[in-house]
């Protein structure tokens, strides 16, 4: 009997292959749902942190001259630079572009636009090493509770918040594939079957599914 995987977030067709051409069904939905909200800044700002494409689709229509850009994740690399901005520093999570920050840019001041749930890692590091930051508020996340009832696989997660609106009606009890090691982190408050994607990217958290399923298929041959 073929693997069936459970996705907390909407997938695309071309990502939804990925699972079908490898012979592992899949089923999705949205754990939780993100609004853009109005916000107030400066029109003119050195130093912008982003640690999520949700904040630079928040800013995109805004008239913010933007110098530098610091940000977690290739893509969400690849969206600000679509959108003509300059992207100083790239890490692959928010803990490792502190440190980066810390490191190289002790004499500057930061920007961070951010959601309404975010976590205090990159704030706190920043502020106990005497940088100053700016947090603004861009975007706000619901939680979305959708009562599971049936058995999965495994189950991908996304952010800590998709992983706390499906542990509001549901268990997890079967592997959670997560994007970073801070969604890790949150799935360990309810599982120690965890497997982090190399990259924080949705197609890599599909890629380590596939090989986990095609490997445990190919032992059981």
């Amino acid at each position: 009997m073929k693997p069936t995987i459970l996705s907390t977030k909407k997938l695309t067709i071309a990502q939804k292959e990925l699972f079908l051409n490898a012979g592992i069904g899949v089923v999705d939905f949205d754990a939780i749902t993100i609004d853009l909200i109005a916000f107030e800044a400066k029109s003119d700002i050195k130093n912008v942190i982003f640690t999520s494409k949700n904040a630079v689709k928040a800013i995109q229509n805004a008239k913010i001259k933007i110098e530098n850009c610091f940000c977690v994740g290739d893509n969400t690399r690849k969206l600000l630079e679509t959108n003509g901005y300059n992207v100083l520093e790239t890490a692959q999570n928010a803990a490792d572009l502190a440190k980066i920050i810390v490191e190289n840019y002790t004499k500057e001041s930061f920007t961070f636009f951010c959601g309404n749930i975010r976590r205090d890692d990159l704030p706190k590091y920043l502020l106990n090493n005497t940088i100053a930051v700016e947090e603004i508020t861009v975007y706000t996340t619901h939680l979305k509770a959708k009562k599971i009832d049936r058995s999965f696989d495994g189950i991908l997660f996304f952010s800590p918040s998709g992983i706390q609106s499906y542990t509001t009606v549901n268990r997890i009890d079967s592997v959670a594939f997560c994007i970073g090691n801070t969604t890790a982190s949150e799935a360990n408050k309810h599982t120690d079957q965890i497997i982090i994607a190399n990259k924080p990217t949705v197609e890599n958290v599909i890629v380590q599914a596939v090989k986990y399923f095609n490997h445990n298929l190919s032992s059981q041959i």
